[in-house]
């Protein structure tokens, strides 16, 4: 997986790390067991701060997505809660990003079609 920072971007760069490693693991272009670079290699082939990707790291960490092991380093580990805790977390997140939509004046239904476009689109990726 070929990992791509924006540095004109305003979304933070952990982030766009953080992101694009999900969506490598969605698309299964990362599988579950495959290590990661160590925090020093990714930091300088991206040329990125070593605190930059150790933060990225941690919350990839933290959400569930990597295992740390001192001898493997970062390993794709996607661990899931139960199934209620995950669509009550994916609640939250997609509360924002419907008052953001109401807030632009988004309808529910371009909001179906977006959702459901961009859904197709990762499984398409899968598939490949």
């Amino acid at each position: 997986m070929i990992i791509e920072i924006d540095f004109n971007s305003d979304e933070a760069i952990y982030i766009q790390l953080r992101n694009q490693i999900v969506m490598g693991i969605a698309t299964e272009q990362l599988h579950a067991g495959e290590s990661l670079p160590s925090v020093r290699q990714l930091a300088n082939h991206l040329g990125v701060n070593m605190h930059t990707v150790n933060k990225a790291y941690g919350m990839l960490k933290q959400e569930g997505y990597l295992t740390l092991d001192r001898r493997k380093g970062a390993v794709i580990s996607v661990q899931t809660k139960e199934k209620h805790q995950e669509v009550e977390a994916m609640n939250m997140e997609l509360r924002m990003t419907i008052a953001q939509a109401i807030c632009k004046d988004i309808s529910r239904e371009e909001m179906y079609h977006i959702i459901n476009q961009l859904y197709d689109e990762i499984m398409q990726n899968q598939e490949e």
